[in-house]
């Protein structure tokens, strides 16, 4: 702060004085050694020139989970595309936070990188939540294609809040965790379950007749243990690892949305990096495609499924005819779902409109 102030004095100095060209160069150059000083010192990653360049990268997956053998996978390509010039360090299990915190701080510069599921980004970037809408999607293929072709539309979204968009990854599809099946939307009518507190999942479960809460995700096995919460929607591996099956036996695969991992860097420490080091980001993220990152983690539920049932857990798959009910419930729910998002909720509904256009021509 002091040297900003410096700096402000100095170009103010030399603006009432009007020196001539030579010191007017001179001043300008002093101020731009300042400004660059503070911007460095703001960031102790880049204190120290010509050393490695070192980041944290936050995530709430457990360890020995499928997403933290990612984020580990990209660290390394990180190093080794940058020629050890970038380190990334990990911190899973939410040692930094939780979701919610550490997309703040991420936000904030406190943390440099951070994975999070697209209804936690949704606090930050509403839009997101289009993404997400109940049984909108007709099939995995076809939700898999429209976020990808969403790209752009996400990486500007990101920018105007001050984040870098490094790349999708996938939570993958929510589960009903409960005590016992939920295979109808009748099924969950009067049930109290957790959602994150944003408008569009709070009234789509309160219009199935639901009492949704928040819960932090810590504390999820408590209040399903406690019977503050009857149920709730997770993805399949976290569900498994996380040992929610220990309280909430039976898994109902209801499996309802593409759950889509963003990948997010805080903005002011990416363009404070060099060209090179950008480039090198880029392509540690781009050496696993997402294709491949979502069918590493669709296989690794099936994993998570066979170690539920061998532990004595229950497994309920829709049928066809459930999966339908469900969805021509839903249906009538989207435009208010969307409208519920925020003021962006509709353009963004647009887009994903058009996406699935382009989609269903790609076959």
């Amino acid at each position: 702060m002091k040297s900003r102030l410096n700096a402000v004095k100095l170009t103010s100095l030399f603006a009432l004085r009007k020196p001539p060209l030579a010191a007017t160069a001179v001043a300008a150059g002093i101020v731009a050694s300042l400004a660059a000083l503070t911007t460095l010192s703001a960031n102790p990653a880049f204190a120290q020139a010509g050393k490695a360049v070192e980041l944290r990268y936050a995530t709430v997956a457990p360890a020995k989970t499928v997403w933290v053998n990612q984020a580990e996978r990209v660290v390394k390509a990180a190093d080794e595309e940058s020629g050890g010039s970038v380190k990334i360090s990990v911190f899973h299990s939410g040692q930094l936070g939780s979701e919610a915190d550490t997309l703040q701080q991420m936000a904030r510069g406190r943390i440099d990188i951070g994975a999070f599921t697209s209804v936690t980004a949704a606090l930050m970037v509403p839009e997101m939540l289009a993404l997400t809408a109940p049984f909108y999607f007709t099939d995995k293929k076809e939700g898999d294609c429209v976020i990808d072709s969403l790209t752009p539309v996400v990486r500007e979204l990101w920018a105007g809040k001050g984040v870098q968009f490094l790349g999708w990854g996938h939570s993958g599809e929510p589960v009903a965790a409960a005590k016992r099946p939920l295979t109808s939307p009748a099924d969950v009518k009067g049930l109290k379950l957790s959602v994150v507190g944003t408008k569009a999942p709070v009234n789509y479960f309160t219009a199935l007749g639901g009492n949704p809460t928040a819960v932090n995700t810590a504390e999820l096995s408590t209040a399903l243990q406690t019977g503050l919460i009857d149920w709730v929607p997770v993805p399949t591996t976290f569900y498994v690892a996380a040992g929610l099956g220990k309280v909430a036996p039976v898994m109902t695969r209801l499996e309802y949305a593409d759950f889509p991992t963003l990948h997010l860097m805080n903005k002011a420490t990416y363009d404070q990096l060099s060209p090179d080091q950008q480039q090198a980001l880029s392509r540690a993220w781009a050496r696993t495609p997402t294709a491949q990152m979502r069918k590493e983690v669709r296989d690794f539920e099936q994993v998570m499924r066979n170690a539920h049932e061998k532990g004595g857990g229950q497994i309920v798959q829709l049928t066809s005819e459930q999966r339908e009910a469900w969805r021509k419930t839903s249906a009538p729910l989207w435009p208010k779902w969307m409208e519920d998002i925020g003021p962006g909720g509709p353009k963004m509904a647009e887009q994903v409109e058009v996406a699935r256009k382009i989609c269903a021509k790609q076959g």
